[in-house]
């Protein structure tokens, strides 16, 4: 019997699609943008094979993934999850593994933490959320875990951020938690 395929490339027809609704996204959103060249992001983008199966994962489940800046220093771009609302794919999730074994019983199927790894990404912490939030409004009748500081998760805490009111929120709840209206964000630099 064969194991489970692990290999984190895309074929060529996904990269393809892949690269064409990064394209699209990008050129639709210039706002988030503003001074970069597709052709050098693609020209990356093609470099890091392992990046873009990251970036198709982001996709996948419903992140809609775009460029947000890019490190003057490392030559990297910076991508964030843009959906209007938090991925559709990644809901129903407790933020780390030691919140979802902290569960008795209706344990979801795995963690924000554990997903992003899996991805080869990482979630938005609070201040990246709120430079997301600079370029568009997202998150309005969802809410998308973030990256929680040590002091407050050793407490049992972890933090989501939204969008209510016309204004951001850093809300908390137990690490154990988990809401279908609740995903995560993540970022990635390629």
């Amino acid at each position: 019997m064969k194991g489970v395929e692990t290999k984190k490339e895309l074929s060529p027809k996904q990269r393809e699609e892949l690269l064409r609704a990064l394209k699209v996204r990008f050129e639709k959103n210039l706002n988030r943008h503003e001074g970069l060249e597709w052709a050098k992001v693609q020209a990356r983008l093609e470099a890091n094979a392992e990046k873009l199966w990251s970036l198709n994962e982001m996709e996948r489940t419903g992140g809609e993934p775009d460029v947000v800046g890019h490190d003057n220093k490392t030559g990297e771009y910076i991508f964030f999850d843009c959906s209007a609302e938090t991925p559709k794919g990644r809901t129903s999730v407790c933020y780390d593994r030691e919140g979802l074994e902290s569960r008795k019983e209706h344990k979801p199927k795995t963690t924000a933490m554990d997903m992003a790894a899996a991805m080869g990404i990482e979630l938005l912490t609070e201040e990246q959320y709120f430079v997301l939030q600079k370029l568009g409004e997202f998150d309005a009748k969802t809410s998308s875990w973030v990256k929680t500081p040590s002091d407050i998760r050793k407490l049992g805490g972890a933090l989501y951020c939204d969008r209510r009111y016309g204004r951001v929120f850093v809300g908390h709840n137990g690490a154990q938690s988990y809401y279908a209206a609740r995903a995560f964000r993540g970022s990635l630099r390629v």
